[in-house]
């Protein structure tokens, strides 16, 4: 018996997620008093789970397996969940994460417990805690099948180092061509930016800022806070910025630790993508904006008079501390 964790890479590189969700799997291990398997397919040096808690590293090397492909890679987590007797499987939610788990489910024949967000109360039976209704609430899901999939909330547990002795090998999977299914012709990737997967800040802005030749002070104040910068999905319509820095329920999820929103009304599927980030901060000239309703702090005030302030104001602070 043993727990599974799938540690998402990026280029050879791991990806922050990977470090919390084995952070979360070595704490189920404990609790369930076995040992934590980590896997990773194509990772430069897989050595580094072995900081927080991975007693076994199982590494995939192959080049066919280099883009994520959720059918490819949901046959090896189950070949190695099924090798290593694996009761629990966890794999994280980030955009390929929430692809993979309900396949690893199906192959598994295991029951699927989404945006998990704490350890187990309780192992028998097997309880956890999750966000549901878009954020909105929590609930508690009892697993009963004898593997359990659980796909880790991002930024709900947290990263710690637990360094413990490790074995370190190759796991060579037996694929087929039929295993992979769709394939990727071209990936385009943006470079010299945060990623909002990975974002512990985001700053994004709305219609509020009248146009894309405005967005410089929002990618200066990003740049000044090492935040991501992400948008509305009206501001992506009117194409003033990227799709791909569209957030809400039909864009990307965030879950960071500090989101800054300025000049967005706070419209019900906006929040439904930001409502898993720890601190809101909100800035509308607006006071009767719903995303008020929702935000930790907010500042009712031009965005084009606070936020070159705010600007200002952190580039002493990061002097005087530097």
């Amino acid at each position: 018996m043993s727990v599974l964790v799938f540690a998402e890479t990026s280029e050879g590189q791991y990806k922050k997620v990977a470090f919390e969700a084995t952070s979360y799997g070595a704490k189920v291990a404990e609790l369930l008093q076995t040992n934590l398997v980590a896997l990773s397919i194509n990772a430069k040096d897989a050595s580094q789970l072995s900081t927080y808690g991975a007693t076994k590293i199982l590494n995939v090397k192959n080049e066919k397996l280099t883009s994520f492909n959720a059918k490819a890679f949901a046959e090896v987590v189950s070949q190695v969940a099924k090798s290593e007797a694996a009761t629990v499987v966890i794999i994280d939610s980030s955009s390929n994460g929430l692809y993979l788990a309900p396949l690893v489910a199906f192959k598994l024949q295991a029951a699927l417990a989404s945006n998990v967000v704490g350890i187990p109360s309780t192992t028998n039976p097997f309880v956890v805690k999750r966000k549901a209704f878009s954020n909105k609430a929590f609930c508690l899901t009892a697993l009963s099948t004898s593997v359990k999939v659980i796909g880790l909330a991002k930024n709900a547990f947290g990263i710690f180092e637990n360094t413990v002795e490790t074995t370190l090998a190759d796991f060579n999977p037996a694929l087929s061509d039929a295993d992979f299914g769709v394939s990727s012709k071209q990936i385009i990737k943006t470079s010299g930016k945060v990623s909002i997967a990975d974002a512990d800040i985001v700053v994004s802005a709305g219609r509020g800022l009248k146009g894309p030749e405005n967005w410089g002070m929002i990618e200066e104040l990003a740049q000044v806070l090492g935040a991501a910068t992400a948008c509305s999905k009206p501001v992506s319509d009117l194409d003033w910025r990227d799709h791909a820095e569209h957030v809400g329920q039909t864009g990307k999820q965030v879950a960071a630790n500090l989101y800054i929103a300025i000049g967005i009304s706070g419209a019900i599927q906006h929040l439904a993508g930001i409502n898993s980030s720890k601190v809101k901060v909100v800035i509308n000239t607006d006071p009767e904006a719903p995303f008020f309703k929702a935000a930790d702090y907010g500042i009712v005030g031009d965005a084009f008079e606070v936020v070159p302030k705010l600007v200002e104001k952190l580039k002493i602070f990061k002097q005087n501390n530097a």
